[in-house]
C-alpha cells in the first residue's frame, strides 16, 4: 500500500497532468499516455472551443471528448487487468492517473473556456482526499475533493467549482467535494475524526502547491502530534463496530470486501494509523521500523494487492460500486480471476478458499502491528485498578503483558517444541488471550512441529487436554487453526482451512464448522442446553467416551473437497490419526465408524418416514449398541447446530428425538416389536382413550372406515381431529383445521374430503400458492370414499403461521381445492428464484427404493429448491397414476430431497424397471420446465 500524497517528514507527490513537465508515472499496468494523453485531451478541447462559440455547443462537444478519453482509458485499463487478473496495484495506481486526467482537464476547461473573463477566484489548490488521495482507485471508486483557498472561498471560486463539478457530475462520477480554508481543515478535523483520516491522505494534484503544503504543515504540527493515542483509540472502536455490522466473522459466506472482517478497510486503518503515528509514505517502511519482518510484509502486502484485484473485479462485473461478494458474483469473479474446477470442487470454493486465507493474513498482520502501538502508545490502568486487580498467575515460562498471555524468555521456550501446544493449554487454564507476540513467534516456529512431535504421547496428551480438560476449547481451537498450529499438527486438516462450501446451506467454512460443532458439544456437555436439547444433554450426563466423541466430531468432516463420498475419504483419514493420537484399537473403530456414518441419523430422520417401522427397523440394523447410537445422536445434534444460526430448529429436534427413542426401544426390547400390527393396535388403543365421549359404536365405525396404514403416520391429537371432522362432514364439504404446533416450529393443516385422484398435488398447489413451505405431508383414503390428509407447514422464515394469518391462509386453500384458482396458472408469476441464489446449480439425483418400506416403494428426489416444487412433483405422479401415501421433505439451502412413499394405481411397489425409467423421464421434465420458468 504505497501513498502518493504528503505526509510528515516525507513529501511525495503524484506526477499531475496539469503539468507537463513533471516525470509520467511508470508503475502503471500500461504506460501512462496509453491510458490517458492529457496534452493531447486539453489540445483536442481547446480546439473544440475555436469550433463552438457558443458555450453550450462548446459544452457537449468537450464532454464528448471528456467521455471519450474516460470510455478509452477505461477499456485499456481493463483489458490489460484481465490479462494479469490477480494483480491489482498497477490497475488501481492507472484508475488514479485516468481520474487525476479528467479531473485536471474539467478544471483546465472550466478556467480557460467558461468562466466569466473578469472572474478572480483567487489562490486556490486542488487535492485529491480519501482513498483518490491514496492513489488506489477501484474502476467506480469515489472520487473526493477538496478545493482549499488561503482565505475565505470567494463567490468567483464558489461558480468555478460548481462549473467544474457539473462537468465531473456529466462523466458520472461519483465526486465528493469539499471547499475550505485551511483554517477550516484544521477546525474541522479536530472535530470529526473522518474528516481527519482524509485530510491524512490528501495528495496535490494541481493549483497553488504552497498552500498544500502549509496545510500539511499545520496538519501535522496543529492537529496530528500529540494525538496519536487518541487517533488510534478512535480506528479500534471504529473497526469494531465495523467488525460487528458486517456479522463479526471473517468467514462470513458472502463477505465485504471492502467492509468486512479481514477486509480492505482493516488493511487500511492499519496504514492510517502508521502514517499518524510514524509519519510513513509507504507500508514498506514499516519493515525498516521493525513493525513487519521481511516475511510479515510480503504477506501483507499479497493479502492488500489480491483483495484490491476482487474489489476490482467486482466493481467491473456490476459496472458499479460493489464491495458485497454475494453468491452470484463469487461464481463470476473466481472465472474472471481463472480459477478453474479442480478433482471434487468447483472454481469458485477454491477461489473463496483462497479469499478466506488472504483474510485470516489480514487479521494476522492487523495484530502484530496493534501489539506495536498498543506496546508504545497504551494508556495505563488507573492507579486504584492496579492495586485492587487481582493479578492472574500463570506458569513459571509465562508472564502477563497488558492482561494478556505472554511469554517470558523466547529462547528458553522454542528450546522445547511442546511449548507451542502448551502455550494454548496454558491459555485454555488461565483464560487468558494470547499475547500477539506469543502468537508470532508460534507462526514463524512452526516447522518445529514435525513427525516426531506429532507422533510424542506427551504432545498427544497436550493436545487432548486442549480439546478435552479445560472447557469450551473454540477459542484456542480457532487460534491454533488461525496460526497453522491444528494443521501443522493434524496435517490431514490442512485441506479443509479456509475451505468453503458454495451453497446456501453451510454459513461457515468447514474448519470453522468444526470448530462451531467442537463448541456446541462443549456446550450441551457443561449443562448449557439442558432445556433445548434433554436428549443429547442427558446422554452426556449419563457418560459416554469423551474422548471418542470429542475426536469423531473433530475428523467428521475432514474428508471435504475430495472427488470421493467425504464420509468414506473421512473414515479412511480417522483410521491413520486416531493411533497417532492414542486412542485405543477400540475406540479408533468407533471413531471411525462415527466418521463413516456420521449423516446416518440426520438423513435417516429427515429424508424417510420414521413412522415406518421400516426405517427405525433398518436404523437399528446399522447401530447395532446403544452405545453407537448415543454418540450418534449427539454428534448429530452437534453437526446440525454447527452449521449456522437458525439451521437447527424444532422440527428437526422432533424428527431425531423421535428416531432416537424409537430405535432406543428397539435396542432395548428387540427389533421383533416394530412392526404395523403393534403400532396399529397402540395407535387404536390410544385414540378410544382421547374420545371418551364417544359411543363405542362410533368409535368402532371411525376405527373400521381406515386402512392399516392410517394408524402408522399420525399422532393421535392429528387422528382425533380428523375423527371428528369425519364424523360432522357434509357432502361434497372439504373440512379443514389448521393448527401451530409449536413443538415442531410448523403449523399443521389437516384435511378431510371425498376422495378423488391427484389430491395430494392438489393439496400441494394450493400450500404452494399461498406461499407455504411443506416439511412433512401424509394422505390417507378411507373404505367409505373419504380422504385425509395432514401437511406440516411453514411460512417463509421457517415458523408456523402466526394465528392471525390463519384466517387468509384458510380462504386461499380453501379458493384453491374448490377449483377457484388454478395453482398451475397462478404459480407461473410467483415460482421465480432470487437473483444472488441463481448461482447455484445442482444435478438431480432420482433414486427408486423397494427395500426401505415393507408396503411402498420410495421415490427420492434430490434436486434445486424452488417455490413451487413439491407441486409440480406431485402432479406428475398423479398424471402416471401413482398413488402417493406420504412426503418427507428434506431442505439444505437451495438443496431439496423430497421423498415419495408410492404405490402403483394396483396398490403394488413399482418393481418394473421400465415403469421405473419412463417415470423419472416425466420427473426429470418437470423439473427442467420449472426450473426454466423460475429463472426466467
Amino acid at each position: 500500500m504505497k501513498n502518493a500524497s504528503s505526509s510528515g517528514p516525507a513529501r511525495t507527490s503524484a506526477s499531475s497532468p496539469s503539468a507537463p513537465h513533471d516525470a509520467l508515472p511508470e508503475d502503471l499496468i500500461l504506460p501512462a499516455q496509453e491510458i490517458l494523453d492529457p496534452a493531447a485531451l486539453c489540445a483536442a478541447i481547446d480546439a473544440a472551443r475555436k469550433t463552438h462559440a457558443d458555450d453550450k455547443a462548446f459544452r457537449k462537444a468537450a464532454i464528448t471528448l471528456l467521455q471519450e478519453a474516460q470510455e478509452q482509458g477505461r477499456a485499456r485499463i481493463k483489458a490489460a487487468f484481465e490479462e494479469t487478473p490477480r494483480v491489482a496495484r498497477p490497475a488501481t495506481r492507472a484508475y488514479t492517473w485516468l481520474t487525476d486526467g479528467l479531473v485536471t482537464a474539467a478544471l483546465r476547461m472550466a478556467q480557460v473556456h467558461l468562466a466569466d473573463k473578469k472572474a478572480k477566484p483567487g489562490a486556490f489548490a486542488l487535492c485529491a482526499v480519501g482513498g483518490y488521495g491514496r492513489g488506489e482507485m477501484a474502476p467506480h471508486s469515489d472520487v473526493d475533493l477538496l478545493f482549499l483557498a488561503n482565505t475565505k472561498i470567494s463567490d468567483d471560486l464558489e461558480s468555478l467549482i460548481e462549473t467544474v463539478l457539473y462537468i465531473l457530475w456529466d462523466l458520472h462520477l461519483k465526486v465528493g467535494h469539499s471547499s475550505r480554508t485551511i483554517r477550516d481543515c484544521i477546525k474541522l478535523g479536530a472535530e470529526d475524526y473522518t474528516i481527519r483520516t482524509a485530510l491524512l491522505e490528501g495528495r496535490f494534484i494541481t493549483g497553488e502547491r504552497k498552500l498544500f503544503d502549509d496545510l500539511n504543515d499545520r496538519l501535522w504540527s496543529d492537529l496530528f502530534r500529540g494525538t496519536e493515542k487518541d487517533f488510534i483509540t478512535a480506528k479500534l472502536d471504529e473497526r469494531q463496530s465495523r467488525h460487528l455490522k458486517q456479522g463479526g466473522q471473517r468467514y462470513m459466506v458472502e463477505p465485504n470486501v471492502k467492509e468486512g472482517k479481514g477486509g480492505l478497510r482493516d488493511l487500511q486503518s492499519l496504514y492510517w494509523i502508521a502514517k499518524y503515528v510514524h509519519g510513513v509514505s509507504d507500508t514498506s517502511q514499516l519493515v525498516t521500523l521493525g513493525v513487519f519482518s521481511d516475511e510479515e510484509y510480503a504477506k501483507f502486502y499479497k493479502a492488500d494487492d489480491y483483495l484490491w484485484a476482487v474489489r476490482c473485479h467486482l466493481h467491473l462485473i456490476a459496472d458499479r460500486p460493489m464491495d458485497q461478494l454475494s453468491f452470484d458474483m463469487q461464481v463470476v469473479v473466481a472465472e474472471r480471476m481463472g480459477y478453474r474446477d479442480r478433482a471434487g470442487r468447483r472454481a469458485v470454493e477454491v477461489f473463496m478458499q483462497d479469499y478466506f486465507r488472504h483474510a485470516t493474513v489480514v487479521g494476522e498482520v492487523t495484530r502484530i502491528f496493534l501489539t506495536k502501538m498498543e506496546a508504545a502508545h497504551v494508556k495505563s490502568e488507573p492507579l486504584l485498578e492496579r492495586v485492587f486487580r487481582r493479578r492472574r498467575t500463570v506458569g513459571k515460562d509465562y508472564e502477563v503483558v497488558h492482561n494478556r498471555l505472554g511469554i517470558k524468555d523466547e529462547d528458553t521456550f522454542l528450546s522445547d517444541k511442546l511449548n507451542i501446544l502448551r502455550l494454548f493449554e496454558e491459555g485454555m487454564r488461565t483464560g487468558m488471550l494470547i499475547h500477539p507476540d506469543a502468537m508470532r513467534l508460534v507462526t514463524a516456529n512452526l516447522d518445529l512441529i514435525d513427525d516426531d512431535m506429532r507422533s510424542d504421547p506427551e504432545a498427544v496428551r497436550i493436545f487432548l487436554g486442549t480439546l478435552l480438560n479445560h472447557g469450551n476449547p473454540e477459542r484456542a481451537l480457532r487460534r491454533m487453526n488461525e496460526l497453522g498450529v491444528l494443521a501443522a499438527f493434524l496435517p490431514e486438516f490442512e485441506p479443509i482451512v479456509a475451505m468453503m462450501q458454495f451453497n446456501m446451506y453451510h454459513h461457515y467454512t468447514v474448519d470453522e464448522h468444526t470448530i462451531q460443532c467442537l463448541r456446541h458439544l462443549a456446550m450441551i456437555e457443561h449443562g448449557e442446553l439442558k432445556e433445548e436439547l434433554p436428549i443429547a444433554s442427558t446422554i452426556l450426563k449419563e457418560g459416554v467416551n469423551r474422548k471418542v466423541l470429542y475426536v469423531a466430531l473433530m475428523l467428521h468432516d475432514i474428508g471435504k473437497g475430495r472427488e470421493e463420498d467425504h464420509a468414506i475419504v473421512g473414515a479412511r483419514i480417522a483410521r491413520s490419526v486416531c493411533p497417532r493420537l492414542g486412542l485405543k484399537p477400540a475406540e479408533c473403530e468407533t471413531v471411525e465408524w462415527l466418521v463413516r456414518y456420521h449423516l446416518l441419523m440426520s438423513d435417516m430422520a429427515q429424508k424417510r418416514d420414521i413412522a415406518d417401522p421400516r426405517t427405525v427397523r433398518d436404523f437399528a440394523k446399522a447401530v447395532r449398541t446403544r452405545e453407537r447410537l448415543d454418540l450418534l445422536c449427539v454428534l448429530t445434534v452437534c453437526d446440525i447446530r454447527g452449521v449456522g444460526p437458525g439451521v437447527w430448529n424444532n422440527w428437526k429436534a422432533a424428527l431425531l428425538r423421535g428416531l432416537y427413542n424409537q430405535t432406543r426401544r428397539a435396542l432395548e426390547t428387540g427389533l421383533e416389536d416394530l412392526n404395523r400390527e403393534t403400532r396399529s393396535r397402540e395407535a387404536k388403543r390410544a385414540l378410544r382413550e382421547a374420545l371418551p365421549e364417544w359411543t363405542k359404536a362410533d368409535l368402532d365405525r371411525e376405527i373400521r372406515r381406515h386402512y392399516p396404514t392410517y394408524w402408522q403416520g399420525l399422532h393421535v391429537t392429528a387422528q382425533t381431529v380428523l375423527a371428528q371432522m369425519l364424523r360432522d362432514i357434509g357432502e361434497n364439504e372439504i373440512s379443514m383445521d389448521l393448527h401451530p404446533d409449536e413443538d415442531r416450529d410448523a403449523t399443521r393443516a389437516l384435511f378431510a374430503m371425498q376422495d378423488h385422484p391427484g389430491i395430494f398435488a392438489r393439496l400441494a398447489g394450493a400450500l404452494a400458492l399461498v406461499g407455504a413451505n411443506v416439511v412433512d405431508a401424509r394422505t390417507y383414503t378411507s373404505k367409505d370414499g373419504y380422504a385425509t390428509a395432514a401437511f406440516w407447514i411453514q411460512d417463509a422464515d421457517g415458523h408456523p403461521y402466526e394465528e392471525a394469518r390463519l384466517p387468509r391462509l384458510r380462504q386461499m386453500i380453501l379458493k384453491t381445492l374448490k377449483g377457484e384458482v388454478v395453482a398451475r396458472d397462478a404459480m407461473k408469476d410467483r415460482d421465480k428464484i432470487k437473483k444472488r441464489e441463481r448461482a447455484f446449480k445442482l444435478n438431480t439425483a432420482i433414486s427408486f427404493d423397494n427395500d426401505g418400506s415393507e408396503i411402498y416403494t420410495i421415490i427420492e428426489v434430490d434436486t434445486r429448491d424452488r417455490p413451487a416444487l413439491l407441486f409440480d412433483l406431485t402432479r406428475t405422479l398423479a398424471a402416471a397414476n401413482i398413488q402417493i401415501s406420504s412426503a418427507v421433505i428434506a431442505t439444505y439451502g437451495e438443496q431439496a430431497v423430497d421423498s415419495f412413499y408410492v404405490k402403483d394405481m394396483f396398490g403394488l411397489k413399482l418393481y418394473s424397471e421400465s415403469k421405473q425409467k419412463a417415470l423419472e423421464a416425466k420427473l426429470r421434465d418437470a423439473i427442467s420446465e420449472g426450473q426454466e420458468r423460475a429463472r426466467s
